[in-house]
């Protein structure tokens, strides 16, 4: 439950309810992007980029996202991959899980080659449920589907999971056209004699798994070929949130699901978050929206900062999914990435991920917004060309500049002499947005979104990727970026402000110009709808310290100059 000013306690987290009602209290945590098996339908066939390791979430950072959202309300995690099996800790994590006050149910998605071996320890450490992957009860053909052999690993894994009491075992059947539809009559029979529930899954499209619709059985092709071998099948009465549709046959021990993703989708009662390998949120299997948890954690946020990041990012989760058609022309992690079933992924330039930074209250504007948008960092470095005469001439040594050799030539500075010491910088621009734009942005209601919000976080980014973009910059590790905005109602701008803190050999003025700047190019794009008649003008140096040359400028000073400049 959670406080609010003036209001009583909730009886659920309103940080983990959405717009729409829905009430999130089954988190999926992915424990690694990697797997012992390459299933066809989840991991692109030329394999996937693996995140590198300190970009993934510690055992401890986990553990600590783990409280937090159990603290809000979150009684169910379940911890896929990759292969969740295939993380050393794992059985540690489950036990550490176990411990926490108010979770009900700790469940494990897994492909079942190691299950067997490494049950009993985790049925010690109390592990709840098991979801077990299987789509071919054929050899040769599972071989096929998951590019590995493990077969009868996996049987061994589900008698196992049997012998020691899981009931129902679940084992995930993703059905394919032309692959394992034949099997369908085969894997209900499992069911007889097997306190197990076969759970047929509907093809679903992911970045590189080839979705193609014809590819796709639907759930009442799949109910109507098994009804003709057991007319007396029964539907059974779920839970509001249970994402399968199941039904029993009599006198069977099991019984058999069927989830229906894409022909007749479960949103409107969806209660699930996932938190991928590397710290992102996806409040939406199917969406493309991510917010980097990891980001916020390790920038030093407090639990109550985490919070509202979290609260906005499940406030603008959608009704439903776009649709199997949209969501197959989507860009969207391959499923391994994400900790669905059982999942490979390599990241692209179009995951919409969210770095996060102090966000200062301005005049007027809460500390944090109902609204989050993402945006792409930039990835690659640009080449450079030596561009100098045939014939240089030499540069006098009182006009050198640091960055040309005595040719005049480009050159990277040499720090490596100079001692580290403590630096920080601080850099502005300014963004007259006329009449018509400033009260769109002072009010929020630019139809982009939050254009201070998205506006800011560009802006720690792009100081984050300064040795990216200026060619002879040296790349610097920051102690800390913040990005903030002054409006100023009587002149109808707002002033950015970039201050970035960094223990070097050299100072840090242009990563604070290069935030402020990207800041103020990201406030145009945002508001550029609305009207193109913006400036973005007055890009300066406020201050730098920590080196040899010092500088301060007098913003104030200067903003009546600027002020008297303009009235001539």
């Amino acid at each position: 439950t959670t406080l609010y000013p003036n209001q009583t306690i909730l009886p659920f987290s309103a940080f983990l309810t959405d717009n729409f009602g829905r009430r999130h209290n089954y988190l999926r945590i992915s424990l690694t992007e990697k797997c012992n098996l390459r299933c066809q339908y989840c991991m692109p066939e030329e394999g996937v980029k693996l995140t590198p390791r300190g970009q993934l979430l510690s055992t401890t950072e986990l553990l600590t996202l783990a409280r937090l959202f159990v603290r809000e309300g979150v009684d169910k995690i379940r911890l896929t991959g990759g292969e969740p099996l295939i993380r050393p800790d794992v059985v540690h994590i489950i036990a550490e899980l176990k411990k926490l006050e108010g979770l009900k149910t700790v469940a494990v998605t897994t492909n079942a080659i190691n299950l067997a071996r490494l049950l009993p320890k985790l049925k010690e450490a109390g592990l709840d449920l098991i979801n077990i992957s299987l789509d071919s009860l054929v050899p040769a053909k599972f071989e096929f589907i998951v590019r590995r052999k493990g077969f009868h690993k996996v049987m061994e894994g589900i008698d196992k999971a049997i012998e020691l009491g899981y009931n129902p075992v679940k084992i995930n059947c993703v059905v394919m056209r032309g692959f394992n539809e034949d099997e369908l009559l085969d894997f209900v029979a499992l069911t007889e004699n097997k306190p197990v529930e076969v759970r047929f899954i509907e093809y679903m499209p992911f970045d590189g798994n080839k979705w193609n619709f014809k590819k796709m059985v639907s759930y009442q092709e799949m109910l109507d070929g098994i009804r003709q071998r057991w007319p007396n099948m029964e539907k059974l009465e779920g839970a509001h949130m249970d994402t399968a549709k199941t039904f029993r046959i009599p006198n069977f021990k099991g019984q058999v699901g069927f989830i229906t993703s894409m022909s007749d989708h479960f949103c409107g009662s969806c209660n699930r978050l996932r938190i991928t390998a590397d710290g992102n949120l996806k409040v939406c299997l199917f969406g493309n929206s991510e917010v980097s948890l990891r980001d916020i954690m390790r920038s030093g946020a407090s639990d109550e900062e985490l919070l509202h990041i979290i609260g906005a990012a499940v406030g603008r989760k959608k009704k439903q999914h776009a649709g199997m058609f949209s969501i197959s022309q989507m860009k969207n992690r391959p499923m391994i990435l994400i900790g669905c079933k059982t999942r490979s992924k390599k990241p692209n330039c179009d995951h919409r991920n969210l770095c996060y930074g102090h966000l200062v209250k301005t005049s007027g504007f809460p500390l944090f917004y109902k609204q989050l948008v993402g945006i792409n960092a930039p990835s690659t470095a640009h080449t450079v060309r030596h561009c100098h005469s045939k014939s240089p001439t030499p540069i006098s040594p009182s006009v050198q500049l640091t960055h040309t050799d005595d040719q005049g030539r480009a050159s990277m500075v040499d720090v490596g002499g100079k001692a580290p010491t403590r630096r920080s910088a601080s850099a502005s621009a300014r963004v007259l947005l006329g009449s018509t734009v400033f009260p769109l942005l002072r009010d929020n209601q630019l139809a982009k979104g939050d254009a201070l919000v998205v506006a800011q976080l560009a802006g720690i980014m792009a100081a984050k990727q300064t040795s990216n973009l200026i060619p002879l910059c040296h790349p610097l590790p920051l102690d800390h970026v913040s990005v903030t905005f002054q409006l100023q109602e009587q002149h109808h701008a707002a002033v950015v402000t970039a201050t970035c803190r960094t223990t070097n050999r050299t100072g840090v003025e242009m990563e604070a110009l290069t935030a402020a700047t990207v800041a103020a190019l990201a406030l145009y794009d945002m508001c550029k709808a609305a009207s193109h008649d913006i400036i973005i003008t007055d890009v300066k140096l406020l201050s730098k310290t920590g080196g040899k040359r010092e500088f301060y400028r007098d913003p104030e000073e200067e903003d009546r100059k600027v002020q008297s400049e303009r009235s001539e």
